[in-house]
């Protein structure tokens, strides 16, 4: 679920300076009584109306660290996303499972380009 936008914030709070119950800036705004009050709490405790950031798990690869895991592709272009993980988890200490690696790398826009006539050149076939 998203956050209220800011101005419908700043207009339930102005309702309630005009002298309005909660209960009728709620069912005014469709919005709840609990967060009328919320929003009458939060301005008078920090003087914002800002949503607050939400909660949830630290990425395993943080935005950050975007940067090494695109010097550890080049460095290991042919390594499998297994490898990736490993090389990821000497580096950094932190194991990345296949997925988070596959979506990291996915969201980099790395791509696997395969070399034409690699693998017949690797047989002894003619390329």
């Amino acid at each position: 679920m998203h956050a209220y936008s800011l101005d419908l914030r700043l207009r339930i709070v102005a309702a309630l300076d005009v002298g309005k119950k909660p209960s009728e800036v709620a069912e005014l705004f469709s919005v709840g009584v609990s967060t009328v009050k919320r929003y009458r709490r939060q301005r008078r405790e920090t003087g914002r109306l800002d949503p607050r950031p939400s909660p949830g798990r630290t990425p395993t690869i943080r935005p950050d660290q975007r940067e090494a895991l695109w010097a550890q592709l080049v460095e290991h272009p042919t390594a499998i996303l297994e490898e990736h993980c490993a090389l990821w988890a000497a580096a950094t200490g932190v194991w990345a499972s296949i997925t988070t690696m596959s979506r990291e790398i996915r969201r980099l826009g790395w791509t696997r380009k395969k070399i034409a006539g690699c693998r017949r050149a690797e047989r002894g076939a003619p390329v």
